[in-house]
């Protein structure tokens, strides 16, 4: 299980409240596996190895997309622009590789354009906030519009077909391993290896205290920009995912999903103030949401009434992991 960077509270709590402020993705745990038993009694086949892949493949790019937010609420920030960028880079490698043709080295050429568009748009808004001193909420949300504009100046039509090669590698077996367990296994490592650098901690110290942080000697501006550069790569990631599982290119795909891996990011018990919080917690968040909808098309709700059930739904586990939270610290 990996572990993730938190900040360290003023004191130290005995006891179980000291493990619920050092793992606070455990009501987020907890939750997840209540809505996989639901899952699996509504349908046996859902906690199937093909079900959980299934489930696995289809929810990975909001996985990735939540763990981008997660970096940026660290620092006490947020990006509205997020889903933005999955759309423009998935227009982007797209277009490049119908470009180059179907091979393996179009895919890759790609995929380095793809990351490098992901990490141009994170400095961008970290200029944008940080430097420039503009509130995140409005900076992100004009940077999203700019973001999108692009997106649909790359591919004004949504429908562009990805090569073979890409879309069949995401869908297919390693070893006769599915292919996403082995993208799941790398992104535990990336997250853990990221958990033990200097840069998640300054991050956490920035969300819980600026100034003392500025006072300390901590560059700020810098930390803030960086934490929003990750954003970027690991949107760009969750593009990639997304391409894989629609095999295609469409510049408003990402338009949902930023809210989506905000409330992620709160499901997993990350303070949106910053100085708080695991990136493991926002992949929980992440799956409940995506257990939420499989649920949801199990029990048979009607269609109109599909997005009212969902909403409630998430909501209902938000407070839940709240009040589960605070009755542990008790």
């Amino acid at each position: 299980m990996m572990v993730d960077a938190v900040a360290t509270p003023p004191r130290r709590p005995g006891g179980i409240k000291r493990f619920i402020e050092a793992y606070p993705f455990l009501p987020a745990l907890i939750i997840m596996l209540v809505l996989l038993a639901l899952n699996g009694i509504w349908q046996p086949r859902s906690v199937s190895l093909v079900g959980i892949t299934g489930l696995i493949k289809t929810y990975m790019a909001l996985m990735l997309l939540a763990v981008a937010q997660t970096y940026v609420v660290y620092a006490g920030d947020i990006d509205l622009s997020a889903g933005a960028i999955v759309s423009l880079v998935n227009v982007v490698i797209v277009a490049v590789m119908a470009s180059l043709g179907d091979s393996g080295v179009s895919v890759l050429a790609a995929m380095a354009i793809g990351l490098g568009a992901g990490l141009a748009c994170g400095i961008v808004n970290g200029i944008v906030v940080a430097a420039f001193r503009l509130q995140a909420i409005v900076a992100t949300f004009a940077t999203s519009i700019f973001f999108t504009g692009l997106a649909l100046w790359v591919m004004p039509v949504a429908g562009t077909p990805a090569p073979a090669t890409f879309w069949r590698t995401y869908g297919g077996r390693i070893l006769d391993v599915p292919f996403v367990f082995w993208a799941a296994a790398l992104l535990a490592v990336i997250l853990y290896l990221l958990a033990r650098t200097r840069h998640a901690l300054q991050l956490l110290a920035v969300g819980d205290d600026a100034q003392g942080a500025y006072q300390s000697g901590l560059p700020v501006t810098a930390i803030r920009i960086r934490g929003y550069a990750m954003c970027g790569v690991f949107a760009a990631l969750a593009a990639f995912c997304i391409t894989g599982d629609t095999a295609s290119g469409d510049p408003l795909v990402g338009g949902k999903m930023t809210l989506y891996s905000i409330a992620a990011v709160v499901l997993g018990g990350t303070a949106l103030a910053g100085g708080y919080g695991t990136v493991v917690g926002s992949v929980f968040g992440a799956l409940i949401i995506g257990l939420i909808n499989s649920l949801v098309y199990f029990v048979g709700t009607p269609s109109e009434w599909q997005n009212l059930v969902q909403g409630l739904a998430i909501l209902v586990a938000l407070v839940a992991g709240i009040l589960i939270g605070r009755r542990a610290r008790a």
